[in-house]
């Protein structure tokens, strides 16, 4: 088995096909029945024993960096931040990385505004794998 994150962007990936209205412009009912698709999915793959975990992420954050002793320099810069470009994610542990573009494939059809599926792109990255062991 291999471990997959399944990225959901904000922004920063190319354009979905089907969806340019941001999600706090959707209606009560259309957040609903994306938020279900999505339960949905995580209960399918749990049943498959393929699940690991998903997380949306909440648009506060902040940068944070070891400034030396004391308080680190903590800003909200002018640059692009995670918490522009990150929705959540998902864990996946599949058996190959077909099966791995499968689920992202589903995942992208996720329903958005008007019940339509948003058919947005998601980054799929495969966890790194145990570092060789050098031996001599």
């Amino acid at each position: 088995m291999a471990k997959y994150l399944l990225l959901k962007h904000y922004r920063g990936a190319p354009a979905p096909a089907n969806c340019d209205t941001p999600i706090d412009q959707w209606t009560p009912e259309e957040i609903t029945a994306h938020v279900k698709y999505m339960e949905d999915f995580g209960a399918k793959l749990e049943s498959t024993g393929e699940f690991v975990e998903h997380q949306g992420l909440a648009p506060e954050g902040t940068f944070v960096r070891y400034g030396g002793e004391g308080r680190p320099p903590v800003t909200d810069g002018s640059f692009a931040e995670t918490k522009d470009l990150i929705a959540g994610w998902t864990v996946i542990d599949v058996d190959s990385y077909e099966r791995a573009l499968e689920l992202a494939g589903e995942l992208s059809a996720a329903p958005g505004p008007g019940g339509q599926p948003i058919q947005e792109w998601l980054e799929l990255r495969p966890f790194l794998a145990a570092p060789p062991t050098i031996t001599e």
